[in-house]
């Protein structure tokens, strides 16, 4: 017996004309947070390998030998960028995680936005002090 495919017929589709048309999954982000979340960590990857030798760097270094490390731009712009892709995916993987797991309506919208909230002080805080120790040094 074969296999029938009912994908086109749509009296037997569970989805939408609209999500049909629109492409979208059953959350309706679609594939973009999926990949996403690849791409983050594919970066991050690459951009923790280069944190760890900026960190092997400092070791033994006077304090300001370090400050003047990570006043080096293109130190600092390696550090900028694994800052922001470690909070995208931070806030991704915790974003997954309360819709997957977390089933009241009210509960789940106040998650997602300290999620939201966690993820972007975080990144703050970690971006003024690269961009004051990169720009102007510490005193």
């Amino acid at each position: 017996m074969s296999q029938v495919d009912n994908r086109q017929n749509t009296a037997l589709s569970m989805r939408t004309p609209r999500a049909r048309v629109k492409g979208l999954g059953a959350s309706g982000h679609g594939a973009g947070h999926f990949w996403l979340q690849r791409l983050t960590g594919a970066s991050n990857a690459l951009l923790m390998l280069a944190f760890v030798v900026v960190i092997a760097l400092m070791a033994g270094r006077s304090y300001p030998q370090a400050v003047a490390l990570v006043s080096h731009p293109l130190v600092s712009i390696i550090l900028i960028l694994a800052v922001v892709s470690v909070t995208i995916h931070m806030r991704l993987g915790m974003q997954t995680v309360i819709e997957d797991y977390v089933h009241s309506h009210g509960l789940k919208f106040a998650a997602l936005i300290a999620n939201t909230f966690y993820a972007v002080a975080v990144a703050a805080a970690c971006l003024y002090a690269i961009i004051r120790v990169s720009l102007g040094g510490l005193a």
